[in-house]
């Protein structure tokens, strides 16, 4: 049994059912969940972690990345770009990722977020070029590797530009090619246990570059394993007049018909959804992955995130791929969000505590986890930790729930842990050597551009 005790923490925000911030808090781990909270707990541990000066906070979680994105972010050529052209770019240089590609963008995106308090990432990948191997297997294995929980998704493209639809024919497959190893990555990697550190979740990438046929067979096979939906939805208003063009319906019906509906289902974006489609949505329990960065990026617009609070749809944060946001870090994310929103909505909007919630407790809700996103007993040792003491928080702890939205933390976190385990430690990536990976990406990435 592998045991965890952080003592005496200067304040710990739990969100959990009660909105608690303890004072002067020990938590005490066990094989990786939580087993009791208090104070001057009369426990012993295999380590033991002074808490003092310490804000500690539930681990991030990110509900939407494509992290093999991380080599091409910063690109000159895309930068003034809106989405299709971005896509229709980009893809000349995703068409050649491999499994060498996928575990050292991996390595670096997911550490990036860890470093940054994330301790779960949902990955959405929808790539899959001809003869590139096991990608989900690598994506694990670098998850492994760092330690962080993760959550991969078996995405998908059947309409290549002979088609209708974006990417170019090498890296679309036919609906029975994808189903067929849909059913082998959800037997192969699917872990449905309480605590699992690995998920598998169905995927199809956007209705502009999938199928009807293949979004009706996704819900239906993923409803046949139990098994989360998910996909990009009404991200642009292009891609609502692509729509309404081709089929006569707005985004939302049109994947309402093909059964994409239900608390089982959570769509990245959501920003152009009308007062009906927020309604329904709150209905039915599907949810949005706010990606404010991103969306800010490419010029796509702003999402309802107040009204969409307001009439109780799910939401989560996350941070989108790394060539629309350029980064991976979950804290910068929670801080743009909470100032786009006052801008935008000023009174209405979320609060900084309220952007926390989503950043925790409301994307554990999108991914269908109650094991995380909070600090209570029973629950995942997911956490992260700030020293109060450093220079850029000065005066600002007073509210400790709201100041990771209202003041923001740029830098990297002094503690992160997963399932219990130690995985930050004073900034830095203790299961892997940052330097080594650096190297490593940054020489497979330039060989790897220069294939494009």
């Amino acid at each position: 049994m592998s045991t965890l005790l952080i003592r005496n923490i200067s304040q710990l925000v739990t969100c959990d059912d009660g909105d608690r911030v303890l004072q002067n808090a020990d938590i005490y781990c066990e094989d990786g969940f939580i087993k009791s909270i208090g104070t001057a707990l009369d426990v012993t541990a295999d380590e033991v972690i002074d808490g003092r000066h310490m804000l500690c906070y539930p681990g991030l979680v990110n509900t939407h990345h494509h992290l093999y994105q991380v080599f091409s972010r910063n690109l000159p050529q895309v930068q003034n770009m809106e989405l299709f052209d971005w896509l229709k770019t980009l893809y000349e240089i995703w068409k050649n990722l491999d499994e060498d590609v996928i575990r050292l963008s991996s390595l670096t995106g997911m550490g990036e977020l860890m470093k940054h308090g994330c301790t779960t990432c949902f990955d959405h990948h929808y790539v899959f070029p001809a003869h590139s191997g096991d990608l989900l297997g690598a994506q694990l294995s670098a998850a492994r590797e760092l330690g962080i929980r993760l959550y991969m998704s078996r995405g998908s493209m059947d309409l290549s530009v002979k088609d209708g639809g974006l990417p170019p024919d090498s890296v679309v497959q036919t609906v029975d090619e994808i189903m067929a190893d849909s059913v082998r990555c959800i037997e192969k990697y699917h872990d449905d246990s309480y605590g699992s550190m690995h998920r598998v979740a169905l995927a199809p990438c956007s209705p502009f570059s999938v199928s009807a046929e293949l979004l009706r067979q996704s819900a239906i096979l993923a409803r046949q394993y139990h098994v989360r939906l998910h996909t990009h939805l009404c991200e642009t208003k292009d891609e609502e007049n692509f729509m309404l063009a081709r089929e006569g319906v707005r985004p939302l019906e049109y994947i309402a018909r093909l059964g994409w509906l239900g608390g089982d289902v959570w769509f990245a974006h959501g920003i152009h959804f009308n007062d009906e489609e927020l309604r329904l949505l709150a209905q039915t329990g599907t949810g949005v992955a706010h990606c404010p960065i991103s969306n800010m990026k490419l010029s796509s617009g702003i999402a309802r995130i107040p009204e969409m609070l307001a009439l109780g749809v799910p939401v989560g944060l996350a941070v989108d791929g790394s060539a629309s946001n350029d980064g991976s870090s979950l804290l910068e994310e929670l801080r743009v969000a909470f100032l786009l929103h006052r801008l935008n909505s000023s009174r209405q909007a979320p609060t900084g505590y309220d952007m926390l919630k989503i950043a925790t407790r409301g994307s554990a809700r999108l991914l269908g986890r109650d094991d995380i996103g909070q600090l209570a007993e029973g629950k995942c040792a997911d956490l992260f930790m700030l020293d109060s003491r450093r220079l850029e928080l000065v005066g600002a702890c007073t509210d400790p729930g709201s100041v990771l939205g209202t003041v923001g933390v740029r830098g990297a976190v002094d503690y992160t842990v997963v399932h219990g385990r130690v995985t930050v430690r004073d900034g830095r990536l203790v299961t892997v050597d940052e330097e080594k990976v650096a190297q490593e990406a940054n020489d497979k990435c330039r060989a790897y551009l220069a294939k494009a």
